[in-house]
Order: C-alpha cells, then sequence, then structure tokens
C-alpha cells in the first residue's frame, strides 16, 4: 500500500522517512518530494509499504503525530486522473 505523507519539515529526508515507517513493517520505499528548481523539500512525500496491515497501522498511530518538530499527515495515497 502506498501512503501520502504531509507536512514534513523540511529537513526530513527519506533515510528518516523510511526508519520511521520500519517501525510498522517492511518499506519498499521512502521519498521525499523536492522542488527541482531550489532543490529543497516541498514538505511531503510517500511510502509504500508490502503489507497493506502495516500500513493501515501506521496511518493510526502516525497521523497527526510529531515527527522531526512537524505534527505530520499520513493517509493512504489516492491515484491521481
Amino acid at each position: 500500500m502506498k501512503l501520502f505523507v504531509a507536512k514534513l519539515n523540511f529537513s526530513t529526508n527519506a533515510d528518516s522517512l523510511q526508519s520511521l515507517f520500519e517501525q510498522y513493517g517492511e518499506v519498499v520505499t521512502a521519498k521525499v518530494i523536492m522542488d527541482r528548481d531550489t532543490g529543497r523539500s516541498k514538505g511531503y512525500g510517500f511510502v509504500e509499504m508490502t503489507h497493506d496491515d502495516d500500513a493501515l497501522m501506521a496511518i493510526s498511530e502516525l497521523n497527526n503525530s510529531e515527527f522531526e518538530g512537524r505534527d505530520i499527515v499520513v493517509k493512504k495515497s489516492e491515484p491521481t486522473g
């Protein structure tokens, strides 16, 4: 299951994001979206987890929780288009 993670600290990187979610299960990918012009984080990212049950647990535990000084939003990523 792919998760959308918003309101990230601008200093959060993919490694710290992956470490956070690995507490709940196997992480396939963790990515912080960067602005291609400035190279700065856009403050959101995506985490893909192997097992849906682990992803749902991560949502329930991490949504509106504090991470690296910011209250983050975690929800299921909805396909665009």
